[in-house]
């Protein structure tokens, strides 16, 4: 009985502190990466800018990253996916300027949009650019947003559309998505971010998507799985240069005796 409970008992073969521990870091490692790519996929979606309205923040064929929210999520600074029947058949990214209540107005002595009155500083324009190359002064309707690319004297925007009955603005409902970050090409990689001019207007500005955590989800999870799967080659390894060391000096110590 006490030989059956000596064979059965103890830990199984091989399975030492160090091969649990790697086996946990690639299940950790799994979840992490798997599960960064689902939340991924379930909060953005990819989509490739077609013209080069938005450069220079965007340009031409750049594939972004667009974080799927709500229309009323929206604010003053983003730039966002839409869809409307007015402006074409194909989603548009653009930046949204004015919010429903907004006074936009262009342009002062120095070519700079005023939003309620308050002058907006756009750096994110082209530095020989102006805000605009033709005047206007417009009211937004609420529950609509007024949409410019940043590529001013290249852009179709809400500007071709002062004259329709919205004055150019575009529903809420219309938005689908809010452009987090340009993932291709390599060289363009990183993130939207929100203007500070907007940061003082009623509203403020919209908070960064969870994208950051996402992308560290998936490199963590990779590094486990990576670390967690080298552990085994590596004990064999070390395991076999120790037997080898020890056959040789073996056979030295027969040789000398």
């Amino acid at each position: 009985m006490s030989g059956a409970q000596g064979a059965g008992g103890g830990k199984p073969p091989g399975r030492t502190p160090g091969s649990v521990l790697s086996g946990l870091a690639v299940a950790v490692g799994c979840v992490l990466f798997l599960g960064g790519f689902v939340w991924g996929a379930v909060l953005y979606k990819p989509y490739t800018v077609p013209t080069d309205s938005m450069a220079p923040t965007i340009g031409q064929g750049d594939r972004v990253l667009a974080q799927r929210i709500d229309g009323g999520e929206v604010r003053r600074g983003d730039v966002v996916v839409f869809h409307d029947q007015v402006w074409g058949d194909l989603p548009m990214v653009k930046r949204v300027i004015g919010v429903g209540g907004d006074r936009v107005e262009c342009c002062d002595k120095r070519g700079r949009l005023r939003v309620n009155g308050k002058v907006l500083e756009e750096p994110y324009l082209r530095s020989d650019e102006q805000a605009s190359s033709t005047t206007f002064s417009t009211t937004v309707p609420q529950g609509r947003l007024f949409l410019l690319g940043d590529h001013r004297s290249d852009s179709l925007d809400s500007r071709v559309h002062l004259t329709d009955e919205a004055g150019g603005a575009v529903e809420r409902g219309a938005v689908t998505a809010r452009v987090d970050a340009i993932a291709w090409p390599l060289g363009s990689w990183g993130s939207v971010g929100r203007p500070e001019a907007f940061r003082a207007l009623p509203g403020g500005v919209s908070q960064p998507g969870p994208l950051g955590l996402i992308l560290v989800a998936v490199v963590a999870g990779a590094v486990l799985i990576l670390a967690g799967a080298a552990h085994g080659p590596i004990v064999r390894r070390t395991a076999g240069g120790g037997a080898r060391r020890d056959r040789a000096a073996k056979g030295k110590v027969a040789a000398s005796g």
